[in-house]
């Protein structure tokens, strides 16, 4: 079985046999970062829009002080595991660097993203294999997760330094990113705005994750369980 070196493209032509994807510290990586992200946009939401005044003693009802603790807690370990992350994807193997290094400069990586863009509007009946992300997901998980956690991060960084003052080493470390925005409401705009990115992408992750285990050629869902990618249908046809 051949796979293409830029595109990770499987040829099916001569039969299919599983293929060890996902080793396990990317798929702890996975589940650990997906229950950061939901308590990250669960507190996100409601530090945004409280759901009501504290109307008593602040030692007695400090629910919306737990809030943010939450909050902080799991951003903070949000970003250990992508610097985590970042240092597997030098170690692992060579699907451990497909969301960081997507091949741009290849026109047939291109092609690929086309198609599958056409294959998930029902476009086309079938789209080519892939060991790992396919093209599409591969572009979406660089642009849209990784560049989008990094401003998540900074900007979450430089908010939890202000809240320890100007004189702080938090500060002397991030206190760059509210020159960069102007403003600290700048920064907690755009914190907020990416936000919704990080919420959008997941949602698309998981239709196209089911969506391809259901009527795709190769295992998405339980390749993050398994780490095996393992292709169910013969796709000669391509």
């Amino acid at each position: 079985m051949k796979i293409d070196p830029v595109t990770f493209e499987v040829d099916v032509s001569a039969g299919t046999k599983p293929i060890y994807v996902w080793e396990a510290p990317v798929r702890v990586w996975h589940w650990a970062m997906a229950v950061c992200m939901f308590v990250m946009i669960f507190t996100g939401f409601i530090i945004g829009s409280p759901l009501v005044s504290n109307l008593g003693n602040t030692w007695e009802t400090y629910d919306f002080g737990y809030v943010r603790l939450f909050h902080f807690a799991a951003g903070m370990i949000f970003t250990v595991l992508m610097v985590y992350r970042l240092y597997w994807a030098v170690v692992g193997n060579k699907y451990a660097r497909m969301i960081f290094i997507p091949p741009l400069w290849s026109w047939k990586w291109w092609k690929g993203v086309f198609a599958q863009v056409a294959y998930y509007l029902f476009m086309r009946k079938s789209s080519p294999e892939y060991a790992g992300h396919n093209p599409l997901a591969q572009l979406a998980m660089f642009a849209f997760f990784f560049l989008g956690s990094l401003v998540l991060i900074v900007t979450g960084l430089a908010l939890y330094a202000q809240a320890w003052g100007a004189d702080t080493s938090w500060m002397a470390w991030f206190g760059w990113v509210f020159t960069l925005f102007g403003d600290a409401q700048a920064v907690r705009t755009v914190h907020h705005a990416f936000m919704y990115v990080l919420i959008i992408f997941t949602i698309a992750h998981m239709y196209m994750s089911f969506r391809e285990d259901v009527m795709g050629g190769a295992t998405t869902l339980s390749s993050m369980t398994t780490g095996l990618r393992m292709f169910k249908e013969d796709h000669s046809a391509h």
